[in-house]
């Protein structure tokens, strides 16, 4: 699902709202777990899972093509764990 399909999917279900509220909302709320992923912090959402940042140390890596070893700068990286809530209902229906 990609973010206009959100936004229409939550449109669909409360008919009372605006378009371009919901397009707000989905909005900040998504800026907001990138503004608090920038600083550092932690972004749980309860029965859905947890948002963190990790880091990754400067490394040596090698470039596929020609198998040149190549500098890979340090860098922080999103992290996503899923919830207990959302990993139960994903193996529930599975089975």
């Amino acid at each position: 699902m990609i973010k206009s399909e959100l936004i229409q999917k939550i449109a669909t279900a409360n008919q009372h709202l605006y378009h371009r509220d919901i397009e707000r909302i989905v909005n900040v709320v998504f800026n907001e777990i990138v503004e608090a992923l920038a600083r550092g912090d932690r972004v749980e959402l309860r029965g859905f899972g947890a948002f963190t940042v990790k880091h990754r140390a400067p490394r040596i890596g090698r470039n596929p093509r020609t198998g040149a070893a190549v500098s890979v700068a340090e860098k922080f990286v999103p992290f996503f764990k899923t919830g207990k809530d959302l990993r139960e209902r994903l193996n529930t229906d599975a089975a």
